[in-house]
């Protein structure tokens, strides 16, 4: 006669009960680690709503020079690499096997892109002499608050250009397992888990990208 352990599901980890208990554990732990990360980001937000309410105007100066039409075509790009990843999960908890690691690789390709233009941007940076440094031009009124606003952007851009690299290479290992078969209507936690995670960071660009380029802006390119 079979044993329990026997019985029990494949994927099933010896330290949990029943699959509705794991994955309610692992989806408690990634909603646990995603609230460390809002107090990680939270802190870098309110360090540069300070900033900004202390130079409103050099801020707004700053701001105007950065190229909000490559920040807006990557905010379409990570929405859309949230849906491709919603859709994901979903054909997951359908049994839809064959289009899970399509929809997964369509969101890597998409972070990627979004990656680009953010490398795009950062150059374009380069050349107009907005890295902070020795090399930092900008006009005379507001040098030096406009350089601890340019700062402040490639702190918090490359941060989360950071969390949404370690998110691909998370995807990557997802393609991996789903074109093993490792997903069916029963078994997608993994999927699920790390979908909460690359949503995590699609919401910190929504938060990023009105404080960095669109509030109190006047124009610009």
């Amino acid at each position: 006669m079979p044993d329990a352990h026997t019985l029990s599901p494949p994927h099933l980890q010896h330290q949990f009960e029943t699959m509705v208990q794991q994955e309610e554990a692992s989806t408690l732990g990634m909603w646990v680690f995603l609230v460390t990360e809002i107090l990680f980001f939270g802190g870098v937000f309110t360090v540069y709503a300070v900033y900004r309410n202390g130079y409103p105007r050099a801020f707004t100066a700053a701001s105007s020079e950065l190229h909000v039409w490559l920040a807006t075509i990557n905010t379409v790009v990570l929405i859309t690499s949230s849906f491709s990843m919603v859709l994901a999960v979903r054909a997951a908890q359908t049994g839809a096997r064959r289009l899970v690691p399509v929809l997964l690789m369509a969101t890597f390709v998409l972070g990627s892109v979004f990656l680009g233009i953010k490398a795009v941007e950062y150059y374009k940076e380069f050349l107009e002499h907005h890295v902070p440094g020795l090399s930092f031009q900008f006009e005379k009124e507001y040098f030096r608050q406009a350089q601890l606003f340019y700062l402040l952007y490639f702190v918090m851009t490359a941060l989360h250009a950071v969390h949404m690299v370690i998110g691909m290479g998370v995807i990557l290992a997802m393609v991996w397992m789903s074109w093993r078969g490792r997903f069916s209507p029963d078994y997608y936690t993994p999927l699920e888990v790390t979908g909460l995670y690359w949503h995590f960071v699609d919401v910190v660009w929504i938060f990023l990208f009105p404080l960095l380029y669109l509030i109190g802006r006047h124009g610009g390119t």
